[in-house]
């Protein structure tokens, strides 16, 4: 069994990548093989970064010199680094030497880089193929490595763990797959067979940020209703922190990578009724095509409507046909369409590589240098898909998670995130019931809703954001699938939003299971996600919020008022809520006229402002006493002992630049991190904070309420 970490660094570009005693990881995967190469190799395939074998392109690019440098320090690419060695001739002494990895692991990579060279030379025979096939490397692998066609296929057989070590017989439905013979799994169907429909749930792979935990509660949900509904539920997952891949949570489970070629030995063993792909966020929509044109049946919305919500001219043509704006956007393939892109829509613009999740990869340009900054990073990961570059629009961003039987359409509730446009959903504090929405923009939400779902042919959940600019609304994206905000909508509107998404899977409309057509009522009271971040274990990250999601988890706070519900939210998510001190104000020249009356509002309540020149003089001049501070570059005493001195506990800091660690802006905001001071890098973020302040309330003046009475 080999357990794999998986880090969030191809998020922070700049991030130091060391490892040591402070742990980085977001999640792991688990692999079982029957041997330590086949278990490995099945890791390297379900962490998701894009390889399928021990060979890392970028480290082939590095020479002998360089390589060896890599080794001396730990980082989250070691394993890959000693493999490149290994390929390299370097002794396995050596090696031991240098990093102290035991012989045994060595050895075992070595074996791997001798199959691999043993492949690459002459014909490719039936025993080189099985050994490989042994050694667990996927058809197209070998193929890919000899340069020549399979001479056979050899099926993946599954075989059951023992959860008792052999101590007295255990019969667990829980599988995993090698190139044996017997296939146990299959015995064990046909010996445990009621004659029950089979339903495959795809899971979600490793908790990574933008991809957590909330896609789990949703396979989870989903397995509950298929058993409720009479169908065998059975699980395909490989992170072994989740509950979809308890034994006992499913009738079965496979322990298996979530690839084409890995999932096509499941579908071959179990021939399910269907499969279910809507709640395993972007990995499991990743196998939708490849399903479908296998020929299993899709349950719920079709892979054809997925590739139209993610094709960029398919999904202009639908917006075309049902008559809803967008964000004027291109797609570009070089730097040299991306500036000339840029110029046509007007900076700042918004830049992404089609097909991502969780805002990989995505920045807001204000500059020609930002763009050509980006395209660096962008060709530098190797993604070959093109990048879409949309006019950026800084209004109030809504989002909305809708039920759709093809008919009928029911949205639980509006969700109203305080920071604009520009933040990540993921990353923003999202509000529920929408607190400033006029009726008409409420309606016109619905209505453009209801369009989008039923021109997609929605058979479950969708999820839609919309930015509303200038009173009006557009539709920034949409995903034909559950998204991270179903558990929060679920629990605060009451509302089983998976479970009935389930049962629409099968035929059953909204009308039937006693919803009507349209938005549900809202609640009486408010209920406000606040994120929650690591930014301390992450050197070297700026804490600037942006388009590219960095939280690692998220609260929730319920009250009667906004404010309430806000100030508990904030408490939980780690926010020292002081009523005293220095606040360290610093914005971005777009942002200075909205600060005037955040500042006002701190000052009244008696703190002491502190603000790099820019923003000191308009504050002063607005009759707002502000005590002028350098910049880090400045001379002492500067902004980092102004942060260093114990007298700040709140900063407000935005900048158009960021990620580079040797900027300003990106030092200042990793003071307040390591000295634990509250740092707010969006206005909205500041506004809603110092309006909870200015309540008075603290957390000991709110009651506990039964949730179930409100």
């Amino acid at each position: 069994v080999v357990k794999f970490p998986k880090w969030a660094f191809d998020k922070f570009v700049y991030a130091k990548r060391t490892l040591g005693t402070q742990m980085k990881a977001t999640g792991e995967v688990m692999a079982i093989g029957t041997s330590f190469e086949q278990a490995m190799m099945k890791a390297v395939r379900s962490i998701e970064l894009g390889v399928d074998s021990m060979n890392l392109k970028k480290l082939e690019k590095l020479s002998d010199e360089e390589l060896m440098k890599k080794l001396e320090e730990v980082d989250d690419e070691r394993s890959f680094q000693v493999y490149e060695a290994l390929k390299r001739g370097v002794t396995v002494e050596k090696l031991h030497e240098m990093t102290m990895i035991d012989e045994w692991f060595l050895n075992k990579l070595l074996n791997m880089v001798n199959l691999e060279k043993w492949l690459a030379d002459g014909e490719l025979t039936e025993e080189k193929y099985l050994t490989a096939k042994n050694y667990g490397y996927l058809d197209s692998t070998i193929e890919r490595m000899s340069g020549q066609k399979c001479p056979m296929h050899k099926q993946a057989v599954y075989k059951m763990v023992d959860t008792c070590a052999g101590e007295f017989k255990a019969e667990t439905p829980y599988f995993y797959s090698t190139f044996d013979e017997e296939n146990e799994a299959k015995q064990f169907i046909e010996r445990t067979d009621k004659g029950k429909k089979k339903v495959i749930v795809f899971g979600s792979g490793p908790i990574r940020i933008g991809q957590g935990i909330e896609f789990d509660y949703c396979s989870v949900h989903c397995v509950w209703t298929l058993k409720e509904l009479g169908y065998e539920a059975v699980i395909c997952n490989n992170n072994p922190e989740t509950v979809s891949t308890d034994f006992d949570t499913g009738d079965r489970l496979y322990f298996d990578p979530l690839t084409k070629e890995d999932v096509e030995s499941i579908i071959a063993t179990e021939q399910p009724y269907g499969v279910v792909v809507q709640f395993g966020g972007q990995t499991a929509i990743k196998l939708v095509k490849h399903l479908s044109d296998m020929g299993v049946r899709i349950l719920g919305t079709q892979a054809d409507s997925v590739d139209a919500a993610e094709d960029r001219e398919r999904f202009d043509e639908i917006l075309e046909k049902c008559g809803i704006p967008r964000p004027q956007g291109h797609t570009v393939m070089t730097t040299e369409e991306a500036v000339a892109a840029a110029e046509d829509l007007g900076y700042p613009v918004l830049m992404r590589p089609s097909y991502v999740l969780g805002g990989q990869n995505m920045i807001i340009a204000h500059s020609e240098k930002d763009i050509v900054e980006y395209m660096e990073i962008i060709t530098r990961t190797m993604i070959e898909n093109p990048v879409l570059i949309d006019k950026y629009m800084m209004g109030t961003e809504v989002e909305v998670d809708a039920i759709c039987d093809g008919k009928d359409f029911l949205i639980p509730g509006i969700m109203e995130h305080i920071e604009r446009a520009g933040v990540h959903s993921g990353d923003s504090i999202s509000v529920y019931p929408a607190q400033t929405l006029s009726e008409r923009i409420k309606n016109t939400i619905v209505d453009y809703t209801k369009k989008l779902a039923l021109e997609l042919k929605v058979v479950g959940l969708v999820n839609i954001q919309y930015v509303v600019y200038n009173h009006e609304v557009y539709v920034i994206e949409v995903n034909p699938r559950s998204s991270r905000t179903v558990p929060y909508i679920s629990k605060v509107t009451g509302i089983p939003m998976v479970d009935i998404a389930t049962k629409l899977m099968f035929g059953a409309t909204l009308k039937e299971l006693g919803y009507e057509s349209g938005l549900y009522p809202a609640a009486d009271y408010v209920a406000v996600k606040v994120p929650v971040f690591s930014f301390e274990k992450l050197h070297d990250v700026d804490t600037m919020l942006g388009p590219e999601m960095k939280s690692t988890g998220e609260c929730l706070g319920i009250a009667h008022t906004f404010e309430d519900a806000l100030l508990k939210g904030l408490v939980a998510a780690g926010f020292d809520l002081k009523k005293e001190g220095g606040v360290f104000i610093t914005v971005r020249d777009t942002d200075k006229q909205e600060i005037i009356a955040i500042a006002d509002k701190f000052s009244q309540m008696g703190f002491e402002l502190y603000a790099t020149a820019g923003t000191a003089g308009v504050l002063n001049r607005n009759m707002i006493a502000t005590n002028h501070v350098n910049r880090v570059s400045e001379p002492e005493p500067n902004a980092i002992n102004l942060l260093e001195s114990g007298k700040i506990h709140y900063v407000i800091s935005t900048s158009e630049k960021g990620r580079l660690p040797a900027r300003d802006s990106v030092k200042m905001r990793r003071k307040s991190v390591e000295r634990s001071i509250c740092s707010l890098t969006a206005i909205d973020t500041a506004r809603a904070l110092a309006n909870v302040l200015q309540t008075g309330r603290t957390i000991d003046d709110v009651e506990l309420i039964d949730i179930t009475k409100i």
